[in-house]
């Protein structure tokens, strides 16, 4: 197939100036489109047979330079091979650029790592990616090195000597030598992944070495506070006005479902009145740039007017005065153990409890709180419709209720029933005594 969509031949190029030396050229015809380059040899042109693209005669430079131009062919054609091996695309172009010294450096899988990090943190600077994204894909790049280094023993690899044992045994490190959860090794390996697939589009590589890598996540089951203990976070009384503001946000967080970081930049201007009248959260998730809508509710309301005039608020010109997330998470424990809560706190878990605890717990429809929380599908906000114990309580006795009133509903139709009977049978006997006489 090859032979017949690709074709190579020398030739002598017409000179505007009236001499017999002129340079030879290489044409290389590829699926009928043709590129041609100089081979920098000049040869007369009464020695030149155009007919079979070679000198005449048996003279040493005749001899010389055929053997140059059927090495120069030799050479094209194993090349030509070698694309076909390695199922990449030939055209008359790459051809052309590999006798000119022009063909692609290969690029090695930690550069288009770097690559793509370097771009990432450029976008970070944009608002595009969050900063811990970028610090992710770093520790990713570093795994990967350190494996290669491991396994076999070189600071970096190109990317066609990447193949299925190679993900296989990286799965493998990553559980072992560096000692991951399941589920974290997988995240991993999903973001070395994105840089196989940005290296597939680019045609550094043409098999994709995850095409049957199956990695299973560990389902975990992360919990929201429950109602008892949301009550025990606001009621308690904190001797420190530090503790006081993060358990404030926390429980902000609770009742708007924001996440940290958009309750972190959350603006006085993002609060506006809605079409209801009633005062909403109108802005974007940082992180998908998905839109937020969310009415405020009496208790969230009540902690932004605790803030209006706070130091922090006002030079920020923020709604809530918002620590960093690891010193949020930090007091968070801290809090935890003084309000006698066992479950671990962080910001997530506010977010997953207005998911289920405030909302779903309460029959707000799972639609409307996906918008809300800004989901781009319903089946990520069914992730937080975890049931509360008092939840299913309720709804069972409702089940008994239900179940005693049609137990009811049968005894008393048995009832009628036997009554009807008896009237019948009352009837039968006293049409049987008239017969007889």
């Amino acid at each position: 197939m090859l032979e017949n969509s690709f074709g190579i031949i020398f030739f002598l190029k017409s000179s505007a100036k009236s001499t017999s030396e002129r340079y030879i050229y290489i044409r290389i015809t590829v699926n009928g489109v043709p590129k041609e380059t100089s081979t920098k040899r000049k040869w007369n042109v009464n020695r030149w047979e155009q007919k079979t693209g070679r000198a005449i005669g048996n003279k040493e430079d005749a001899k010389a330079l055929n053997f140059f131009l059927y090495s120069l062919e030799i050479k094209l054609r194993k090349h030509a091979d070698y694309l076909v091996e390695k199922q990449e695309s030939i055209n008359s172009v790459k051809l052309i650029n590999f006798i000119l010294g022009k063909t692609r450096l290969k690029t090695t899988v930690l550069q288009e790592f770097q690559l793509h990090n370097d771009q990432m943190l450029a976008l970070v600077k944009k608002g595009e990616y969050a900063i811990g994204t970028h610090v992710r894909f770093e520790i990713s790049k570093k795994h990967v090195k350190d494996f290669m280094m491991h396994k076999y023993g070189v600071e970096d690899m190109e990317f066609n000597e990447l193949n299925f044992e190679f993900v296989k045994e990286y799965e493998f490190y990553l559980k072992t030598v560096k000692n991951n959860a399941n589920n974290t090794a997988l995240k991993y390996i999903t973001n070395f992944k994105k840089i196989v697939l940005t290296a597939m589009d680019k045609e550094l590589l043409t098999i994709d070495p995850f095409k049957r890598f199956k990695g299973k996540k560990t389902r975990v089951l992360k919990k929201p506070l429950t109602g008892l203990e949301l009550s025990l976070l606001e009621k308690h009384k904190f001797s420190t006005d530090r503790l006081g503001v993060v358990r404030d946000v926390f429980v902000f967080q609770c009742y708007t479902g924001l996440a940290y970081i958009d309750v972190f930049n959350l603006k006085q201007s993002d609060i506006k009145e809605g079409i209801d009248g009633e005062q909403w959260i109108l802005t974007e998730r940082q992180k998908t740039g998905s839109p937020i809508s969310i009415p405020l509710l009496p208790k969230a309301t009540e902690i932004v007017n605790r803030y209006r005039n706070h130091s922090l608020c006002v030079e920020r010109n923020s709604v809530l005065p918002v620590s960093s997330n690891q010193k949020m998470n930090e007091y968070l424990k801290e809090i935890a153990d003084l309000c006698g809560i066992k479950s671990n706190l962080n910001t997530h878990k506010a977010r997953r409890t207005f998911g289920s605890t405030i909302t779903l717990n309460n029959n707000v429809p799972i639609h409307v709180v996906k918008e809300m929380l800004g989901h781009q599908s319903v089946s990520q906000t069914e992730e937080y419709a975890l049931t509360e114990q008092i939840s299913i309580g309720r709804e069972m006795q409702g089940l008994k209720q239900r179940l005693a009133d049609k137990e009811d509903v049968s005894n008393e139709v048995t009832l009628k029933t036997i009554e009807r009977m008896e009237k019948e049978l009352v009837e039968m006997k006293k049409k049987l005594s008239l017969r007889r006489q």
